[in-house]
């Protein structure tokens, strides 16, 4: 099969890692790629949401099936365009990719279809939305409706601070048409989960269970990110909790789409709350999380490349997907200043030393090769350094080690990724 991969980031060379290794595949291309992905597949330089140049790049090299990482191009309706082509995707189609795309279609499924979720109103006037925050109190959690790159939603300690991000969105327009309208929900006490299952539009394949860690700081403290590391699996998702998240939440989602005409089919990523009450549903994103993706390719002994092409023919029903028992753990290293301003083009040395280290591999998410051959940070994540141990701790331990082997004074990472499952 000849396979083209569509993003840039390190979700994006996980997945070209694993790709690669398919006995199915026998040529691989990712758009746009990076430097790391060019060890995997041939980079072209088109970008993730270049839908046309896309669909003309995949029609003119006859592409057999196509795997969209990036939420961006599923919302802007690839997978629709590619279908028209004739060209068989992993991912859904643009009305099933608002269950991401819009906070507010989100919620209203849930709402209308009894899927537990954090009480809610939306919101396009400022002064209402500030209505209901004082009347709600704090803390509160403000969201823009739509993709704001994991950087839309602020969890707000006090009223002033929830009526300050409701201005920043509404008023001052800081995420654009994304934030023209903001969803205020209740804050929910509780331990953050994610959950992935590969879907094609009836039957639900569970994933093995993660967790990210999206705050910048140690101690989860600062802004919210798009991921500052993950490990898997996730202690606090035992098969007890997983049943019940497929039963109430994850099985009535995908007949709702189906219900609506919407049939959604590629990997559904449940960010939950496990409240005292249950799980609650956080959000939905429509690709593979990441980082957790770059867990789950490590930990995954089977082969991916079927499965999510069975994700777009059907028959998952009948699939089953073996995994290593180790544990891994990612820890991302950014460039100084994300997720705010950041400097690209900084010189990266010494990841030779770091995979040299047993059990580690370096997923590179914003990476570029200078005409000399150095390598050059370009993103605000630019790589996500992934151990395996027998526990979480082991994976800690020797993922620190190969960080520590990396020079770049111009990036930073958090510290204590695995925190909450180190000695569980």
């Amino acid at each position: 099969m000849r396979v083209l991969v569509v993003g840039s980031g390190g979700r994006e060379h996980a997945l070209c890692w694993s790709i690669a290794a398919s006995p199915l595949c026998d040529k691989l291309y990712c758009a746009p790629g990076n430097a790391g992905i060019a060890a995997e597949a041939e980079c072209v330089s088109i970008a993730a949401d270049d839908v046309t140049g896309l669909v003309d790049f995949a029609k003119r090299e006859r592409i057999d099936f196509v795997v969209v990482g990036p939420e961006g191009p599923l919302v802007l309706g690839l997978v629709d365009r590619l279908a028209e082509a004739g060209i068989k995707a992993f991912g859904p189609s643009a009305a099933a990719a608002a269950l991401e795309g819009s906070k507010a279609f989100m919620k209203d499924l849930c709402a209308k279809y009894d899927i537990p979720t954090a009480a809610y109103g939306r919101f396009t006037d400022a002064a209402e939305a500030k209505a209901f925050i004082r009347a709600r109190g704090a803390p509160i959690v403000v969201k823009a409706d739509g993709l704001a790159a994991g950087k839309g939603v602020i969890i707000a300690a006090t009223v002033a601070e929830a009526e300050a991000a409701v201005g920043a969105m509404l008023t001052a327009g800081q995420f654009g048409a994304a934030g023209a309208e903001v969803v205020v929900e209740e804050f929910l006490p509780g331990e953050e989960a994610s959950f992935f299952v590969l879907t094609d539009g009836t039957h639900a394949l569970p994933l093995a269970s993660a967790q990210d860690h999206k705050r910048a700081h140690d101690g989860d403290r600062g802004p919210n990110t798009g991921g500052m590391g993950a490990y898997s699996p996730a202690p606090i998702v035992t098969e007890a909790v997983a049943a019940d998240i497929m039963a109430r939440i994850i099985r009535p989602t995908i007949a709702a789409m189906a219900a609506e005409g919407r049939p959604f089919k590629g990997v559904l990523y449940a960010g939950l709350m496990l409240t005292p009450e249950g799980p609650k549903l956080l959000e939905y994103n429509v690709r593979f999380g990441d980082p957790e993706c770059q867990v789950l390719c490590v930990r995954l002994m089977s082969d991916l490349l079927p499965a999510l092409i069975a994700s777009h023919d059907g028959g998952l029903g009948h699939f089953h997907l073996r995994w290593h028992d180790k544990a891994a753990l990612t820890v991302v290293m950014a460039a100084h200043g994300y997720p705010d301003a950041y400097q690209k083009g900084t010189e990266i040395r010494g990841l030779e030393r770091a995979v040299a280290l047993p059990d580690v591999t370096i997923f590179h998410a914003g990476t570029r090769r200078a005409e000399d051959g150095r390598l050059l940070a370009n993103g605000g994540r630019v790589l996500n350094v992934t151990a395996t141990g027998n526990t979480i701790a082991d994976a800690q331990t020797r993922a620190y080690e190969a960080v520590d082997r990396v020079d770049w004074p111009a990036g930073f990472c958090r510290r204590d990724i695995g925190w909450r499952a180190v000695g569980k």
